[in-house]
Order: structure tokens, then C-alpha cells, then sequence
């Protein structure tokens, strides 16, 4: 294989070889611990460093979490820490979402300049949420959870009931689906699928541990990509405008994601939750800064 200089004929990005691979190993690393993909870091990567502006970025995003994701979800299982009610409330629930967010994308949202400013106010959203919620819990404990796995995972038509290291926790089956379908527009526009983003609500508005549920985010994120490649691919839109992935891009992307994803869900265990939720406000938050008034 070529290490050398490469253009990409869907994208027209022109890029080593070796690139793609490596930043999607680096980013998934650090966020596969926190229940995120690394999708919703890599698309402004493209957009800024790489010049892939089109709505075709957004697909392209997706093809790696197709191939990324299954490396921390494999590992999250092994470990006994995937809390499938979750998968499939997301999964139910996203789907929807992200057909309205394929819409959304390709109709409002085709202008790069305002799809910068939309990814800045959910970036900026998702870090200052982090960040409050990090600083409320200072005065807690950080209780080890090597070797803690889902325990009592107990279903009813309301919801579902679980222990994690100790402590009970629980959530509502139509609260989660309305936040999920929330997320799955949200996931549409941006690119990432329904569940890449839901990380980070589950553990502010639902209370619910980030070690129990990083697997089941992961898996959310896997199962709607599916079906977010699929409406980007097969349906038209206004203008003719090429919205279907770069798929040599991302599967470049993904390869390396794929690495990362499984090393960062096997170190997950070994680091604390304030520590994950603060490193990851601050580079939400900064990201959105920098977007929001650079733009692209």
C-alpha cells in the first residue's frame, strides 16, 4: 500500500495514507471510555483540517462508527458491562430520529457556515453539561469499579431497575425514548448516529454511571450508523446534491477507530468518572468555542 500523499474521488480530500487511521485511533481512545464513538470529533476534523464540507462528511462519519465501534462494544461485553435494555431503547427510539435529521441536513443545514454553528451549540452544550455536573459531584466519593459488572438488571413496562457497583440505579422507558429520539435528530444532522451523543445526557439527566452504560451508547451508536449509512445513501435530495460517504475515507477512519475503541474500553475501568466527565467537558466546550467563532 501507497504511505504516500492520496486523493479520495468522492470526498476530493488529499491526505497520507497513514493519517486518518491515527487520529481515529488517538480521539476513540480517550472517548470510548466515556460512551462516545469519537464520531463527533472527527467530523470537524474533516471539515477544518481536511476540507470535506459537503453533506457527504456526515455519511462518511457513519461508515466509521460502522467500523470502529465494534471493537469497544466487544470489549464492553466481555467485561459484563453492556445494559441491553438500553441498546434497544436507543435503537427504537433513534432511528426516527435520524431519518428527520438527514432532512434537516440536507435542506436547512447545507451551508457549512451554519452547519459549523449548529455542531458548535451542541458541542457547547454537551461540555458546560459535563462541567456542571462535574463540579456538583466534587464532594463525592470516586468509588473503584475494577471488576464491577451489571448486576439484577430487572425489566417492567416503566422501565428498568439495575445494580452497578453497589448502587442501585434505573430509568423510564418514555423519558429515555423521548431523549433518544431527541438525540437521533440531533445524531442525524451531525453525523454521528442516535446513540454517539447519548452518552453524556444518560449521566446528567438519568444519574446513570458512565462505566455501566458506555457499552450500550457504543452499541446504540453501531446499530443506528446502520441505518443512518442507509438514508444517506439511498434517498435523494434537494438539488442533487452528494450525500453518500467517502467510503474509502472512512474505512480508513474506522481501522484505526477500531483499535481505539477496543484499547479505551479495556483501560475504562482504571479511571474515575469525575475524571472522565471533566477531561471531556473541557474539550466539548473548547471545541465549540473555537467553531463558534472561527467557524470552519
Amino acid at each position: 500500500m501507497d504511505l504516500g500523499l492520496h486523493t479520495f474521488a468522492v470526498s476530493g480530500v488529499t491526505t497520507w495514507l497513514w493519517f486518518p487511521p491515527l487520529v481515529a485511533l488517538l480521539v476513540s481512545f480517550f472517548t470510548s471510555m466515556c460512551g462516545l464513538s469519537g464520531a463527533f470529533l472527527l467530523l470537524p476534523f474533516q471539515m477544518s483540517m481536511l476540507g470535506f464540507v459537503t453533506p457527504a462528511v456526515s455519511a462518511t462519519n457513519l461508515v466509521f462508527n460502522l467500523i470502529a465501534t465494534p471493537g469497544g462494544v466487544y470489549r464492553y461485553y466481555r467485561e459484563g458491562r453492556m445494559l441491553w435494555p438500553l441498546v434497544w431503547v436507543i435503537l427504537l427510539a433513534t432511528a426516527p430520529g435520524v431519518l428527520i435529521g438527514f432532512w434537516v441536513r440536507v435542506t436547512w443545514l447545507r451551508d457549512p457556515g451554519k452547519f459549523m454553528f449548529f455542531v458548535s451549540a451542541v458541542l457547547l452544550y454537551l461540555g458546560l453539561k459535563l462541567l456542571r455536573d462535574n463540579w456538583r459531584s466534587r464532594n463525592q466519593g470516586t468509588p473503584s469499579v475494577r471488576g464491577a459488572k451489571l448486576e439484577k438488571v430487572e425489566w417492567s413496562r416503566r422501565g428498568v431497575v439495575f445494580r452497578f457497583g453497589g448502587e442501585t440505579y434505573g430509568f423510564g422507558f418514555v423519558p429515555m425514548g423521548i431523549l433518544a429520539t431527541m438525540v437521533g435528530v440531533i445524531g442525524g444532522i451531525y453525523g454521528v448516529g442516535g446513540g454517539a451523543l447519548i452518552a453524556p445526557f444518560c449521566i446528567a439527566l438519568f444519574r446513570l454511571p458512565i462505566h455501566a452504560i458506555a457499552g450500550a451508547t457504543l452499541a446504540g451508536a453501531l446499530i443506528t450508523s446502520v441505518v443512518g449509512v442507509v438514508i444517506y445513501s439511498a434517498l435523494p435530495a434537494p438539488g442533487g446534491i452528494p450525500t453518500g460517504p467517502d467510503w474509502a475515507l472512512g474505512l480508513l477512519f474506522g481501522m484505526g477507530g477500531f483499535v481505539g475503541m477496543y484499547l479505551g474500553a479495556r483501560c475504562q475501568k482504571f479511571v474515575p468518572q469525575r475524571a472522565l466527565t471533566l477531561v471531556m467537558g473541557f474539550l466539548l466546550t473548547g471545541l465549540a468555542a473555537h467553531y463558534g467563532l472561527f467557524g470552519r
